[in-house]
């Protein structure tokens, strides 16, 4: 487990205490409820940006308060346990790939916003059913870009676009030339394709050739954060509720095979743990990035697809019920799985850094 120094501990516990409290999983069932397409509260977001949480990982120069990978990843953990609809990954991304590629003009212009939560960013990368950078036609010409993305998280409350082209990363603004399809998957989330059709895209210019693979490694790592969040409470939930259910007069608890398996599941939950901090450990240092994103991705998609399994048959048949909570993890978990790399993907590209 990583050590923390004070400040990241009050940040920590003060996004805990807030997810705990304002942001329960039955937040969640009235945003499904709603209906919008934006699908989350912009309230509740408003309150994230008022916190800081929204400029973590943007320099101070730019509003942001440049606390470092690891912090950012202890307010999404937290916000992952309870399920908390909101575009602050998506929008910590964006802000990435503007720190790490952006001009002067660029960064002035768009970190501030996105610091203190007036615009909302997102990734725009993958064209196909499955995440693979290296199959993209959309392009740009004469400064207009041209294409669609398919199942762009957060799509219908952005505000700004990193999108992917033949030729780099570009900054899209919505407006004209921008066109959302919606798309519903099983989270209940936003999720939509999104065409370019002439759109104004100013060109990411900075950041070398990797700059494409550094924002998806920091969208890798992130994103791990929210699984690792959810696979805890999962964990936590099931185990509270064995000890609870009584079955043949005993309590589920005390069945030695039960007990097994939960014991599998917190070992797996530890090897997550420590993964996901080396991914947060690696950002913060600058060394060994790419490994260990796709480490910690890799290992966040295997333990939370087992975990929501677990908990779900664990559960019995109320598991598979809308009235209990746990359902809402497995659905989420299996679009996390699929985003920015599924584990065939991400073991491939774990060969390939190797040099195989």
């Amino acid at each position: 487990m990583a050590v923390l120094n004070e400040e990241q501990e009050m940040l920590r516990d003060m996004a805990r205490e807030w997810a705990t409290n304002e942001s329960p999983v039955t937040e969640f069932r009235k945003v499904r409820a709603s209906g919008e397409p934006e699908a989350f509260d912009r309230g509740a977001f408003g309150n994230m940006a008022e916190m800081g949480w929204t400029g973590v990982i943007i320099p101070e120069e730019h509003g942001g308060s440049d606390f470092g990978w690891l912090s950012a990843g202890l307010v999404v953990e937290e916000l992952g346990k309870t399920l908390t609809a909101s575009p602050l990954i998506q929008t910590t991304i964006a802000a990435a790939a503007i720190v790490l590629g952006g001009s002067d003009e660029q960064k002035a212009k768009y970190l501030p916003k996105l610091a203190s939560g007036e615009m909302i960013g997102t990734l725009a990368i993958d064209e196909g059913a499955r995440h693979d950078p290296s199959k993209i036609a959309t392009s740009v010409s004469g400064g207009k870009i041209s294409g669609t993305k398919a199942f762009v998280h957060e799509a219908h409350g952005a505000d700004l676009f990193v999108v992917a082209s033949t030729d780099g990363l570009y900054l899209v603004e919505k407006g004209d030339g921008v066109s959302l399809s919606t798309r519903k998957l099983t989270d209940q989330r936003s999720h939509a394709d999104v065409t370019f059709d002439g759109a104004s895209a100013d060109k990411l210019a900075g950041g070398g050739d990797s700059l494409l693979d550094d924002v998806l490694d920091r969208a890798r790592i992130l994103t791990a954060c929210e699984m690792l969040g959810m696979a805890q409470q999962v964990f936590d939930t099931t185990l509270d509720y064995l000890k609870q259910r009584v079955q043949f007069n005993q309590v589920l608890a005390t069945f030695q095979s039960l007990q097994h398996r939960m014991a599998d599941l917190f070992g797996d939950l530890a090897m997550m743990r420590s993964a996901v901090e080396g991914g947060l450990q690696a950002l913060d240092s600058g060394f060994g990035v790419a490994r260990a994103a796709t480490i910690a991705k890799a290992e966040a998609n295997r333990v939370l697809h087992t975990m929501s399994r677990e908990g779900v048959q664990l559960h019995g048949g109320i598991g598979m019920t809308d009235e209990y909570d746990i359902g809402f993890y497995l659905k989420r978990a299996r679009v996390l799985e699929a985003s920015f790399g599924s584990t065939s993907y991400l073991k491939n590209r774990f060969a390939k850094l190797g040099g195989y």
